[in-house]
């Protein structure tokens, strides 16, 4: 009797084991969104496509931008495993010059940080002077 409690012990131990390991994982199609170069007032919104690439529910936490010129999005319920998301980024784009701005993504993936890139030029219009 003892052996056949110490083995459904240890079974269920490796069951409890196996499921604390599934985590969720995020990869991004890309970590770098160029806005080449776009003209004063230009529509400013652009989207960071990811994918949960992990066995456990992704769930974003929060977004944050370099600076308030940048106004991030986050998806509000969790991503499942194998499922598609995104993190949508509206840039201010009556600011005249080039755009270097980095939005942090917090979430419970396995890589909790993530560091994404906007950039490119914005262009007064044709016309104006400045």
């Amino acid at each position: 009797m003892k052996k056949l409690i110490a083995i459904a012990i240890f079974v269920l131990a490796g069951v409890a084991t196996a499921q604390a390991q599934k985590i969720a994982k995020i990869e991004f199609k890309s970590e770098t969104i160029d806005y080449g170069e776009i003209m004063k007032g230009s529509d400013g919104v652009r989207v960071f496509e990811f994918t949960n690439v992990g066995d456990a529910p992704l769930v974003i936490e929060d977004v944050k931008s370099s600076c308030g010129c940048t106004v991030p999005k986050k998806p509000e319920e969790p991503i499942m495993p194998g499922e598609k998301g995104e993190i949508e980024v509206k840039y201010d784009t009556k600011r005249v010059g080039p755009i270097r701005k980095t939005v942090t993504v917090y979430s419970n993936a396995e890589e909790p940080t993530k560091a994404l890139k906007i950039k490119g030029l914005v262009k007064e219009e044709s016309g104006d002077s400045k």
